[in-house]
Order: structure tokens, then sequence, then C-alpha cells
């Protein structure tokens, strides 16, 4: 069987198979649901642009994925000031009640990155090592603050098929024409919505308003309405 047809039978199917399961929690009101993604942003950006985009609107949970530009763009944060940074993040949004999703970052197909990026910009620790201390780090605050986590690296990493391959969840030349590496699919964000509304049921977390925060892999293609995981969240919540 083919990924595609694994990812559309297999998880998909499955998750909705148990009907009674997703109708316990459906709300006569629709969830509100913000895309606060905007790319190029790190935790310096979401920082300065927090109360304005997050904290505004009152949400009852904030799904926070945040770390890919700190590790891998030219507004790179070293690691003692990104978990400063991601502490300062997490401390507003909690003192306002809101709980928290808090999401790991996405693994990358590294000879994609290196074409943007020397090597030697991931110096000393390499690629793999700095990806893995971001995750740390987002696992260390989410167990500290005691809030959900949820393992996207994992599942990417898992069932992701990261490369060069046209059934790759990430885009490459062969199923986007670009050497990105970084940004999901569509098919991607599909999966990344379905996980992610799993994990809100399964939970029991609120979700009567929520603020997805983050960067362009929050964002997508297209905010609320195009491909990204907010827009496919608003239609598993039906909104």
């Amino acid at each position: 069987m083919e990924r595609r047809t694994f990812l559309q039978t297999g998880l998909l199917a499955a998750s909705f198979s148990l009907e009674h399961k997703y109708l316990r929690y459906r709300r006569e009101e629709a969830p509100f649901i913000v895309n606060a993604g905007t790319g190029g942003n790190n935790t310096a950006d979401l920082l300065a642009r927090m109360e304005k985009d997050c904290l505004s609107h009152k949400p009852d949970l904030t799904i926070l994925m945040i770390g890919t530009n700190d590790m891998n763009s030219r507004k790179h944060i070293p690691l003692p000031q990104y978990e400063k940074n991601l502490r300062q993040i997490v401390s507003a949004i909690r003192k306002t009640g809101s709980r928290l999703l808090m999401i790991t970052i996405l693994p990358g197909y590294e000879p994609y990155l290196y074409t943007r990026h020397p090597q030697a910009f991931y110096a000393p620790e390499g690629y793999q090592a700095r990806n893995k201390a971001v995750n740390d780090v987002i696992r260390k605050i989410a167990d500290a603050e005691k809030q959900p986590l949820l393992d996207m690296h994992h599942v990417f990493e898992a069932v992701g098929n990261i490369g060069v391959a046209p059934d790759s969840l990430l885009q490459n030349e062969a199923n986007s024409g670009k050497t990105d590496g970084i940004h999901p699919t569509p098919e991607g964000y599909r999966l990344m919505a379905t996980v992610i509304y799993d994990c809100i049921i399964q939970r029991e977390l609120p979700h009567k308003r929520v603020v997805c925060f983050g960067d362009s892999i929050t964002f997508g293609d297209g905010g609320l309405e195009g491909r990204s995981y907010p827009a496919y969240l608003k239609k598993l919540f039906a909104y």
C-alpha cells in the first residue's frame, strides 16, 4: 500500500471510525480558531507580538509551535536565550488562564538546508543535535508547566518519508518544485491537524477559543482558508 493510501485510509479512517467519540465533544457553539502564525518568526518575534496576536483573543487553548527559525535561520537564537524566551511566552500565556498544547518542531531534510546555510552554521553540534536540543527544551518546559506535549517531530520522522520522494510530507522538488525540506506539504498539514485534533479530544482540552501561535509552519499556505494545520483543524471542528 502506498504511503498516501496509508495516511488516508489508515490514520484518518481509523480516527473517524469511532464517530461517537467525536460527537460526544461537539459543541453547539463552533470554536473560534485564529491562525497566528507569521513566516520567519522566532521566539523573540513571538514575544514582541504576543499581546496583539495571541493574548488579545483570550484563548482557552493556545497551540504553540516555535523554534524552527531559532535554530535554522539567519535569526538564529542560541539555545539558552531560546529557552528563556520560550519560558516567558509560556508564562505569559498561562497567566491568562489559557491551556497550552506545546508541539515539538519538525525534522528537516539536511541536504536542502545546506543549500541555504553552510554546514558550519550548525557547528559545533550539527543539525540533528541542534534540532534535538530545541525539542528537549520544549519537552522540559511542557513538563515543568504540566502542559500537554505533542511530539510532532516523532510523527513526521516515523511516517513522513523525509527526503526527495514525491510522497514525502515535507516540500521537495518532486512534490512542490522546491528545495525546501522544512515546510509540510498539504498532506503533511492534514496529518498535523488530525493528530492535533485527536490530542485535543483525547485529553479533553478546552477548544472554544483556540489560537495557533507560531511561525510559517503554523501559517502554512493560506491562513485559515488555505492549506495549513489551523485551516484543517477548523474543518475538523466544523467551524
